[in-house]
């Protein structure tokens, strides 16, 4: 019996599915959601700082391709003015799940104006009766 320890060795390190992130086998690549999902996946990554991990990477995917959906949804229902609710809503709770995981976070605005504008508010344009 042979001892070859090149039968069970790991593929080299070079070995690649030659998937890339925002890229589908088999997609031509040149339609509007094909494309629209590329621009999603790669300004996404860049949202969260560039080199993902593959985790990451993978929901940004699932993400992109979860927007481009809902963005055709969106497109036929205001041309048509049908939507099934159910699909939509279930889209983007999904959605909001993974934008969420990957680090969405609810930003607070202030609506505290600022002194000028609050003078501005309370006083108007400074044009009142003189006295």
């Amino acid at each position: 019996m042979s001892t070859d320890s090149t039968a069970f060795a790991p593929p080299p390190p070079n070995f690649s599915s030659g998937m890339t992130p925002g890229r589908l086998p088999g997609v031509d690549g040149r339609s509007w959601a094909a494309r629209r999902y590329r621009e999603l996946v790669a300004t996404m990554g860049d949202d969260l700082g560039g080199e993902l991990t593959t985790a990451k990477c993978a929901v940004v995917c699932r993400a992109a391709a979860l927007v481009t959906w809902c963005e055709q949804a969106e497109a036929e229902f205001a041309n048509t003015g049908e939507l099934d609710i159910a699909k939509f809503t279930t889209a983007t709770n999904a959605l909001r799940r993974l934008l969420a995981d990957i680090g969405l976070e609810r930003q607070a605005r202030d609506l505290t104006p600022s002194l000028a504008e609050y003078v501005r508010q309370k006083y108007g344009n400074g044009q009142g009766a003189a006295g």
